[in-house]
């Protein structure tokens, strides 16, 4: 990706123009990122006004100054579009620029990302900056990469956008007939007679027509597409060998990423996961691990960790610090994961306003005899010793489907249990087993390729696309092995049901179909019995005829005892009822046997990971206690140069990367 650099980057957010007044900061901040090991910076994130402090009066003198101070220190650059926060002068000149939020209320100036997407006036004024900018910089030797705005997302209810939607909706559907029936508006007498008559959706107004708010989803996604590429352009028509990127942001269902990345030359991502703060470090590692692999499957290739902090992060409910070694664990954690960077948010603490107590490198003090310091320098160093993990892949042989649009689509059901719907709880308890065998996993949605897999695991598969049975039947043919459960198959891609009932266009695969679904209140639990075992039943359980699928397991309780609860049909399962967890333990464990799916080559206890990449096992103690391991041949920890043969102690937060000269 980088061909300028071999090292993995490690670098932070500066935002110099905070600083400008305090010379002798500036030049304490080169020597200090020296100091710590970093190799790149991220300039100009929120820098718009300093550079352009009235409509095209345009001064780049300050960050001329930045990064060639910075280059002649031997520090990459990473230069952001800063389209993200716009200066006051432009809201002032052209109010359109402002959001209107869903009760059609034009916000003020302020905070960020409050900027009109499909505002001409605003994509014409980011246009011309990001040009200047390019035009500016592009050859300047410390340019590496372009960082595209700033953790896209939000919407807009403007006039405006009002009429882009219609627009959109004219090219998607042709005729209002077609919208009409795709939106199923005879419901509640809502059908619409003309294009003008659609609004987006509103607490004041329509809110309760799934397909119209799906739709608003698509197309807020879409926009926010469009106004990436706006600026992309812009840059790469003076810099067209520069890659691009921009930070995606942890779950952020705004925006359809799988699209998203298709217009960047590399993902990026933000993580801040809430150690120490909500529950065990296990478990925030497990879930911060199904997201580092589902950004890494966006492009099937190396990532960018472009944002993290060094210690707490202020606008979490508990601004916990990292505990020792903590920083190390979750750094190379996204290593492990495919990230061939480490970076923070922020380099130097902000005096005031909102993020003045957000973590950094270097504190309000200015010093570097602090904890976080060291740690951060310590990490600086270890990176280095890892560059040959720089650019390597990671195969998997086993994918879990997350798709966006399919969580859209579940968080509008008013039905089922609506305060549990746990879509993603539910996809990271089918992804724990398999993480916790040390066993790759991708994360991907329904538009991918899935010949290269062994196991596919579908959970909550409410919306089914079109193409989707014929491409999962086509897996199953071939010999792979696809696993789903409770709501699934009930949707097509407009959120109507389909006219079999569930599992909808996978009853034939499955061989069964579910007749009804209770749900459990808190209170109430049922039981499945499985070869002699027990499990518990919470939240939502499908009731279901079999239509020639085998019966594994049975309920034990309620009217419905004795009806099937895990069904198998070939190489197709279906799971009827929402586990504790246990059940997708067993199950999973005895498909990696079955399937001889590749695993970690050491046993590991409760909970130390393991995660391969390339021809290196990094092994990582997120769990609370020292753990010990016995690897089953020779390896070489390259962090400490040990070599490793007989049994080995990890100490809490402790990390390993080993490697064994491409034998794993």
């Amino acid at each position: 990706m980088f061909p300028e650099t071999d090292v993995i980057l490690h670098g932070a957010d500066y935002n110099y123009e905070q600083w400008l007044k305090y010379p002798e900061i500036l030049e304490n901040d080169i020597r200090l990122m020296k100091e710590s090991h970093m190799s790149v910076m991220t300039l100009n994130v929120f820098g718009w006004t300093l550079l352009e402090r009235e409509e095209d009066v345009f001064d780049f003198s300050p960050l001329d100054e930045r990064m060639d101070s910075l280059h002649k220190a031997g520090i990459k650059v990473i230069l952001a579009t800063p389209s993200g926060a716009r200066p006051a002068w432009l809201a002032a000149k052209y109010p359109e620029v402002l959001r209107v939020n869903a009760a059609r209320e034009r916000e003020l100036f302020g905070m960020r990302h409050n900027h009109c997407l499909t505002s001409p006036a605003y994509r014409e004024r980011v246009r011309i900056f990001d040009e200047k900018l390019a035009e500016h910089f592009k050859d300047h030797p410390a340019l590496l990469m372009w960082h595209i705005s700033n953790e896209l997302g939000g919407e807009c209810h403007c006039p405006l956008c009002q009429e882009a939607f219609r627009k959109w909706l004219q090219e998607k559907y042709g005729t209002l007939d077609n919208l009409n029936e795709a939106w199923n508006t005879a419901f509640w007498s809502h059908t619409y007679t003309s294009w003008q008559q659609i609004e987006s959706p509103s607490p004041k107004g329509e809110f309760l027509v799934h397909g119209q708010n799906l739709d608003w989803r698509r197309f807020v996604s879409d926009s926010h597409i469009s106004f990436l590429r706006n600026e992309i352009e812009a840059v790469r028509k003076h810099t067209p060998s520069i890659p691009v990127t921009t930070n995606l942001m942890y779950y952020n269902e705004g925006i359809d990423y799988v699209k998203l990345a298709k217009e960047l030359d590399i993902v990026s991502w933000d993580n801040y996961p809430r150690w120490n703060a909500e529950r065990d470090s296990f478990s925030v590692a497990l879930d911060t691990a199904f997201f580092h692999d589902r950004i890494r499957s966006l492009k099937h290739q190396p990532f960018i960790l472009m944002e993290s902090s060094p210690s707490s992060t202020n606008w979490q409910n508990t601004a916990c610090l990292k505990t020792p070694g903590m920083h190390e664990a979750a750094s190379l954690q996204a290593v492990a994961h495919g990230s061939d960077s480490v970076q923070y948010f922020q380099w130097r603490k902000s005096r005031g306003c909102s993020e003045k107590f957000h973590g950094a490198v270097v504190s309000h003090d200015g010093r570097s005899d602090t904890r976080v310091f060291r740690e951060v320098s310590k990490l600086g160093l270890d990176l280095e010793k890892l560059s040959g993990v720089r650019e390597t892949g990671t195969k998997s042989e086993v994918a879990v489907i997350y798709d966006t649009e399919n969580a859209w689509a579940i968080n509008e059901i008013q039905g089922y249990k609506m305060s549990r719907k746990n879509y993603h709880e539910t996809l990271v308890s089918w992804y724990a087993p398999l993480y916790k065998r040390g066993i790759s996993v991708d994360v991907i949605d329904q538009s991918a390729d899935l010949s290269t897999y062994k196991l596919v695991v579908a959970p909550m598969l409410y919306m089914v696309k079109p193409d989707f049975a014929g491409k999962i039947r086509q897996f199953v043919d071939d010999g792979g092995v696809f696993v789903t459960t409770y709501m699934t198959g009930i949707a097509d891609e407009n959120d109507l049901t389909f006219m079999n009932g569930a599992p909808g266009p996978l009853e034939e695969l499955l061989g069964l179909r579910v007749e009804e679904t209770d749900c459990l209140p808190d209170f109430r639990t049922n039981t499945v019995e499985m070869n002699g075992l027990s499990y518990s039943n919470i939240d939502i359980s499908d009731i279901v005829i079999s239509e020639g699928a085998e019966v594994l397991a049975r309920y034990t309780s309620s009217f419905y005892a004795g009806s099937p609860a895990v069904l198998r049909n070939g190489n197709a399962y279906y799971v009827a009822f929402r586990s504790d967890g246990m059940l997708e333990d067993v199950l999973i464990s005895d498909l990696a046997d079955e399937l001889s799916l590749s695993k970690a080559p050491v046993k590991l206890e409760e909970g130390v990971t393991a995660v391969r990449r390339g021809d290196y096992l990094f092994l990582i103690n997120f769990s609370d206690k020292e753990s010990s391991f016995t690897p089953d041949h020779e390896m070489r920890d390259l962090l400490t140069g040990k070599t490793i043969s007989g049994e080995e102690t990890l100490p809490v937060n402790g990390v390993m990367v080993l490697t064994d000269d491409g034998r794993f």
